[in-house]
């Protein structure tokens, strides 16, 4: 979807009408922001539509710059402190810009989660593509999921505040899903071919992807280890176990 106004598209438009710094001729006060902009249709000022668009490449990169830098500030200053106003001004852009490309900050915020975890699981499907046994494309996935984790910190840090918050947590729990179900269909498959013990595959795989974000969260980030460190001591306790190969222990069954 795109603004336009009256019937030339906005996006051509929007900061020569109304620049950064534009004065209404009606109050004499500077343009806010596209909120503002479509409260002023009811005083039949500017006429606003809503219609279907396609973002030009240049169109993409200018998304793609907002998206970037309001996730640096978001992960820096947090969500509530960042306005718009100062996303706008560290590119500087008009807020117009930003409003022909989200219609709020959430959205924007939803957008940034959105493609990140997009960008996770391509990296992890990318990692197991070329390997047939369900063991190694775990082992792989977990690799490449920590990998992911260190080269983007700004998003991990988002993510973990988007779980406490009301209104972005369902669309953190909707990408835990589908990677909870993607390590699951793993985990049967290893199953089924006698590589793993029978067990529920859909709690092994809460388990999995529990040591891989824990672990990632803990070591990489706080602690500054090395990734390929610490996904060899997340692949041994998932895949090899806790106990080293000539221990004399039994595991005791849950009482």
């Amino acid at each position: 979807m795109k603004v336009a106004i009256g019937d030339g598209p906005y996006e051509a438009v929007v900061n020569t009408v109304f620049p950064p710094r534009d004065v209404s001729v009606a109050t004499g006060r500077p343009f806010g922001h596209l909120d503002r902009l479509v409260k002023m249709t009811r005083r039949g000022l500017v006429r606003c539509r809503i219609v279907n668009r396609r973002l030009t490449p240049r169109g993409r990169e200018r998304r793609r710059q907002l998206m970037d830098y309001a996730a640096a500030r978001f992960a820096e200053g947090g969500y509530h402190p960042t306005s718009v106003a100062e996303i706008v001004q560290g590119l500087g852009v008009g807020k117009g810009v930003f409003y022909w490309y989200f219609q709020s900050k959430e959205e924007l915020f939803l957008e940034i989660l959105k493609e990140a975890q997009t960008d996770l699981r391509r990296d992890q499907k990318a990692a197991i593509r070329d390997e047939d046994d369900p063991a190694r494309r775990i082992q792989k996935g977990m690799r490449a999921s920590m990998a992911w984790y260190a080269e983007n910190r700004n998003l991990v840090n988002l993510f973990q505040f988007a779980a406490t918050e009301e209104r972005f947590a369902p669309a953190i729990r909707r990408g835990q899903e589908i990677a909870i179900a993607d390590v699951a269909r793993h985990v049967q498959e290893g199953i089924d071919l006698g590589e793993f013990r029978d067990s529920d595959p859909l709690k092994m795989a809460h388990a999995i992807l529990g040591v891989t974000t824990q672990l990632s969260r803990y070591f990489i980030h706080e602690q500054g280890e090395a990734p390929a460190d610490v996904a060899d001591m997340a692949v041994m306790f998932c895949l090899e176990g806790m106990l080293a190969p000539d221990a004399e222990v039994a595991l005791s069954p849950a009482s």
